[in-house]
């Protein structure tokens, strides 16, 4: 995975999700964080990709808007990270968080 392709497709997957914000187009964030972490990509460059993707996408946003995108530019960053958190707790011998509810 170049960068030139992982920002390609983390913008088609973000920009899928936004609109809507539904869960089939959350879900590709997380293949496109799952694809980039068995490709070697860092956390760092992860990081660095969402920050630009979403700086464009601020460009074209309507001021009275930028929090709506601004919200779901974090939910879509954090199931991308879902599998470096999950690899990470692997690695730690940590389980997953248990929710309140259960």
């Amino acid at each position: 995975m170049t960068p030139e392709s992982l920002t390609r497709d983390y913008r088609a997957a973000f920009l899928r999700y936004l609109p809507r914000r539904e869960e089939a187009a959350l879900h590709s964030g997380y293949m496109v964080g799952r694809a980039a972490f068995a490709a070697g990509v860092s956390v760092l460059e992860l990081a660095q990709t969402h920050h630009d993707v979403l700086l464009d996408a601020l460009a074209e946003t309507a001021p009275e808007d930028v929090s709506l995108v601004a919200t779901a530019a974090s939910e879509f960053f954090l199931e991308c990270l879902a599998t470096y958190d999950m690899a990470q707790r692997s690695a730690q011998g940590d389980s997953p968080p248990k929710s309140s509810s259960g």
